[in-house]
């Protein structure tokens, strides 16, 4: 009998989506992720993170490449930590509610197993969390 576990895909590993609406504007809402305290929020300190197409980059949590940027819309790049024995693939998303809400997703594939997909869950909700609290801060 096969038992499909939660976040298990057939062609893509485990993968995790994880979203949040927030009461600021797509712009404010792209700005403050990808500023450089917002990157940190997820990549820890980094060398590099130039946001442009097919550029590399490097972070204290690992390193990857970008592969789209669509300015105040999308990012996504792969991403390999350190510990991971291949990259996985994310991509945040900045969807326009109305004016002045702005829903942000992160959508990550290709991770190895059940145990990573939950320790992205839980670092996704974090990195949500905490934009909350500063997107409240720039209204």
């Amino acid at each position: 009998m096969n038992s499909k576990v939660v976040g298990q895909t057939k062609n893509v590993g485990f993968q995790i989506g994880v979203r949040r609406t927030f009461p600021i504007s797509q712009k404010k809402a792209w700005d403050l992720a990808t500023s450089n305290e917002g990157l940190k929020l997820w990549l820890g300190d980094f060398t590099s993170f130039p946001l442009q197409k097919n550029e590399k980059y490097s972070a204290e949590t690992g390193n990857g490449e970008i592969r789209v940027i669509k300015p105040l819309q999308q990012i996504r790049l792969t991403w390999q930590r350190k510990d991971w024995a291949k990259p996985s693939t994310v991509q945040i998303r900045f969807l326009p509610k109305d004016e002045n809400k702005t829903t942000i997703s992160f959508h990550q594939e290709h991770l190895s197993d059940e145990k990573v997909r939950d320790e992205m869950k839980i670092l996704w909700e974090k990195v949500l969390d905490t934009i909350m609290e500063r997107s409240q801060n720039i209204g």
